[in-house]
């Protein structure tokens, strides 16, 4: 039976508040021993060395040393703390680079490799739906700017944000299947070569057939590419599509 991970299944107030410090903060009892940002940052680290399967509030606090108990008085639960750290590893926008002269298309395409190296350094973090995104300051900080960079096209605002959509839902898309093959090679001791190695000789006997002609008349290094290159081809496709529709002057669809 396998988990579902998804941003927004808990206490979506409870997230919001901790995401924009809204919380109430005790005023009797103990000074605090711990601080947000540090069990948020535990938590990260929990999930970067050994996935989401292994990030609980007990493995959290185990990793700062501290009782499971002494979390709670900081966040509420396991869904909300995934909030928190799916804007905290968003990271902070860098303010001295807005008065840099971008173009859209060097924008969208400086987003596309950061979103792509995110999910790299956080392989966990493509894994998780979502489709209903909780918008805390550091992802609303990084689309503001997004916004502003794009917005000398000229186009509507919906097609901003259409543009944005299609890049992110791409890298999204491609990196989680770029994890999970380096995942199932870690898994299972077998590399990619050698899954498709295995397949070989049935396949070629398959070819000779005389049933897949198209297939089967492909040069031989049609295959011969990873998921690095899908994503160079498929971004710079992408981009040149739609500077058809800026370029062009094109604002309506």
């Amino acid at each position: 039976m396998t988990t579902d991970y998804s941003s927004g299944s808990g206490d979506v107030s409870k997230s919001l508040e901790l995401l924009w410090g809204m919380q109430q903060r005790p005023t009797r009892g103990p000074k605090p021993g711990l601080t947000l940002e540090r069990i948020v940052v535990a938590a990260v680290e929990v999930a970067d060395a050994d996935g989401l399967a292994a990030l609980s509030m007990r493995r959290v606090a185990a990793h700062l040393g501290v009782g499971t108990m002494s979390l709670y008085r900081y966040v509420p639960g396991k869904a909300e703390l995934l909030d928190l750290m799916l804007d905290h590893v968003a990271g902070p926008v860098d303010g001295d680079a807005d008065d840099e002269p971008v173009g859209w298309r060097a924008a969208l395409d400086e987003m596309a490799r950061g979103t792509w190296q995110l999910c790299l350094d956080h392989p966990w973090y493509p894994q998780v739906d979502q489709v209903r995104p909780l918008l805390g300051p550091n992802s609303i900080a990084g689309v503001d700017r997004l916004i502003r960079r794009l917005k000398p096209t000229g186009l509507p605002d919906k097609q901003l944000m259409l543009m944005v959509s299609v890049i992110d839902g791409f890298v999204t898309t491609l990196a989680r299947s770029h994890v999970n093959a380096l995942q199932a090679e870690q898994r299972t001791g077998v590399s990619e070569e050698e899954f498709w190695a295995a397949q070989e000789p049935v396949l070629v006997k398959m070819m000779e057939t005389g049933r897949y002609p198209a297939l089967a008349a492909m040069d031989e290094d049609t295959f011969s590419f990873g998921y690095e290159e899908i994503f160079e081809f498929g971004l710079k496709t992408i981009l040149d599509g739609l500077a058809l529709r800026v370029e062009g002057g094109t604002a309506t669809g």
